[in-house]
């Protein structure tokens, strides 16, 4: 049997005034995505049950919108509408519908906003099965404080919304209010859709109008009223952070992470996190991290895009970005992982070590004070304090290399391009500048001159 037809159009032609960002209000930052990803990530769901079209109608600084559809969801052949004028809600779809008359040929159409990031594909499976015996139906939601909101005024059949603006002091007192969530059967939609007017005292055309008193329809209530939060000022889009954070905390947990203090920390939407790590306060997961059974990460770090396998212990303030972290490696305290810093299995990044662009192989140490740019590190090398490669000559970046096995004293450099192959020691307090062979000893520090007796004449008498 072929799947039923049917066109989401997300309603997202605003500038998001009160918000006083530069971006659309679909592309206002949330949670390390954009509010429009939201509703698409819950929307898309119902390409399991449905032949989906996903629509959009922009506006105000709509390339910037098409620019994100297409470096992310080029696949999805997402329609899009232009509202030139925002003349409301109504007239929103009347601009979709005008530029995609196929549209009506669908069974249902769905119509949403963009900035309610909250709603999951479990309140559109709600609305869907909801409507079945309906012509059209929309989601409410009770509250105690309906202001703003358009209110749910039910008949003997059907029901109409009142605007905020347009409400008498008595229907102001409604607590039932209009989630801005709808469906439609395609042919209510062609008999209602062109006979919306202005008049009211917004001058706009609601698409609220399409529900009517006497029709085939109905207002279908859900318990949760915090699910419908709309973003229309940066309070809301706090408080939408927050909540999103903590369901990305619960889900976490039931699937075996432990914190230690979960209202402190901070994870986005696309991190990842398996059973048995523990997570401690203050900690902020970024991007599409990846932290991998039995990991720990103590309070303070900050990681970003990165890897971190099994069994690795990040300790207290590092900062770890675009990286790879080996199994049982240890990093921290203090330690700064740059990107494409790569440590291997059993490696050792201690405190205030920087690593950039670099590979640290297999049980590979640099324990403390040094900063390790465009090198590799081969298997089991130590590497002393205070140790530097000198990889940049003002021009170009040049790399060092370290062979297995090697010891590096502390308070050396290395001046790069430089090979230092396996087994090779260098005695602390030299500055490298010539390839060294396998198995070699170099020692490059000036000659030590004593005069005895000389110390009185730089040293202050108190």
């Amino acid at each position: 049997m072929p799947k039923k037809r049917c066109t989401i159009v997300v309603l997202a032609a605003g500038k998001g005034t009160r918000l006083n960002l530069d971006c659309p209000k679909a592309l206002a930052p949330l949670n390390g995505k954009k509010l429009v990803d939201y509703t698409l990530k819950a929307c898309t769901k119902l390409e399991e049950n449905f032949d989906l079209t996903i629509g959009f109608v922009l506006g105000y600084k709509k390339e910037q919108i098409q620019s994100h559809f297409d470096s992310l969801y080029e696949e999805k052949n997402i329609k899009i509408a232009f509202q030139e004028q925002q003349n409301g809600t109504g007239h929103a779809l009347q601009c979709f519908l005008n530029q995609f008359p196929e549209t009506l040929d669908e069974d249902e159409i769905i119509v949403t906003c963009v900035d309610t990031p909250l709603i999951t594909t479990e309140i559109y499976d709600l609305l869907v099965n909801s409507n079945k015996d309906y012509d059209a139906s929309a989601i409410s939601f009770m509250t105690t404080n309906p202001y703003g909101y358009g209110r749910i005024s039910v008949g003997e059949k059907g029901f109409k919304i009142i605007e905020q603006k347009d409400c008498s002091e008595i229907e102001k007192e409604i607590k039932e209010v209009n989630s801005g969530l709808y469906i439609f059967k395609s042919n209510y939609l062609k008999k209602f859709i062109n006979s919306l007017d202005n008049k009211n005292n917004s001058k706009e055309f609601y698409l609220t109008d399409l529900f009517k008193l006497g029709e085939n329809i109905q207002a279908v209530n859900y318990k949760d009223e915090q699910i419908f939060l709309g973003i229309n000022d940066l309070e809301q889009l706090e408080l939408a952070s927050k909540i999103l954070n903590k369901s990305k905390v619960k889900e976490l947990r039931s699937n075996g992470v432990i914190f230690k203090d979960s209202d402190s920390v901070y994870i986005e939407d696309d991190v990842d996190i398996q059973k048995g790590s523990i997570i401690h306060p203050n900690v902020f997961l970024y991007g599409t991290t990846k932290i991998a059974q039995e990991v720990s990460v103590e309070p303070g770090v900050i990681i970003l895009n990165s890897l971190i396998e099994k069994g690795a212990l990040i300790k207290a303030y590092s900062y770890i970005e675009n990286a790879i972290v080996g199994e049982g490696s240890f990093v921290g305290p203090f330690a700064r992982l740059r990107p494409q810093a790569e440590l291997g299995e059993n490696t050792k990044v201690g405190n205030f070590v920087e690593i950039k662009k670099s590979v640290l192989k297999k049980g590979s140490k640099v324990s403390h004070l040094s900063y390790v740019g465009d090198a590799e590190i081969g298997e089991r090398a130590n590497i002393g304090c205070g140790f530097i490669t000198c990889n940049y000559d003002g021009v170009k970046k040049h790399r060092t290399i370290i062979g297995d096995d090697c010891f590096i004293g502390s308070d050396c450099q290395t001046i790069a391009p430089v090979e230092i192959e396996a087994d090779s020691f260098v005695a602390a307090g030299s500055t490298i500048t010539k390839s060294m062979p396998e198995g070699s000893f170099a020692i490059a520090r000036s000659k030590q001159v004593t005069k005895e007796g000389r110390a009185k004449s730089f040293l202050k008498k108190k």
